[in-house]
């Protein structure tokens, strides 16, 4: 006698909000976040408060209420087309990425440590160092996204990678000093983002250069 087949059983389905929020869910919600801010649509305290909650968040169910009362749409410069002379935002590269935040304080990264695919750099009523001129670089191209409102974001490479940068001010400064590595596989940094009545700006620190393309180059001089 064959015995009676059970029927199969199947996993519950988990809801899309159940999800854990992903590197790439998180810069979703940062963009619209740091547009809304450049239209005017968030003032510089709203703006803070979501940032906050965008790194606190573990689920897509958590992210989604920052930014429902706003439009979700792509950057403007996706949105509208570039303007003539100005260069393209390459994509943040895929992987893990580190968040700094300083909100009416300060926060430094500097010395000898390892250098992630993307970092995301809020500086509200703070400021904010980035010192990657001893930094260890295992990756060809880094991100920086910054934004600052009311606020200071420097950032310091070394003189021997390439340096680009896309981003504005509005009633603030951004500026990125460009910077042409003579190595074509030295490894280029990235800075993109917009400063509030603040201040972004990206520089070669003079004298300090990545120790292993250095090494390359003798052996390739001999």
């Amino acid at each position: 006698m064959d015995l009676e087949k059970r029927p199969q059983q199947t996993a519950p389905a988990v809801d899309q909000a159940d999800l854990r929020a992903s590197d790439a869910d998180r810069d979703r919600i940062a963009d619209i976040l740091r547009e809304a801010l450049a239209e005017g649509r968030l003032d510089a305290e709203e703006h803070a408060e979501r940032i906050d909650g965008v790194y606190r968040a573990k689920t897509v169910g958590e992210l989604e209420p920052l930014v429902r009362d706003l439009p979700a749409q792509p950057p403007r410069a996706a949105a509208a087309g570039t303007a003539p002379g100005r260069p393209v935002s390459a994509p943040a590269p895929a992987g893990p990425g580190e968040n700094l935040v300083a909100v009416f304080s300060s926060t430094t990264r500097k010395g000898r440590w390892r250098v992630g695919r993307r970092t995301h750099a809020y500086a509200v009523f703070g400021n904010i160092e980035i010192d990657l001129s001893e930094a260890i670089f295992e990756h060809p191209e880094v991100s920086i996204r910054a934004v600052s409102v009311f606020g200071n974001v420097e950032i310091q490479v070394p003189e021997n990678i390439s340096l680009r940068g896309s981003g504005g001010g509005v009633l603030g400064n951004f500026e990125v000093h460009t910077l042409d590595a003579a190595d074509p596989d030295a490894p280029v940094v990235l800075v993109d983002g917009v400063a509030v009545l603040g201040n972004i700006e990206a520089r070669p620190k003079r004298g300090k250069i990545v120790r292993k393309i250095e090494k390359q180059m003798r052996k390739y001089l001999g």
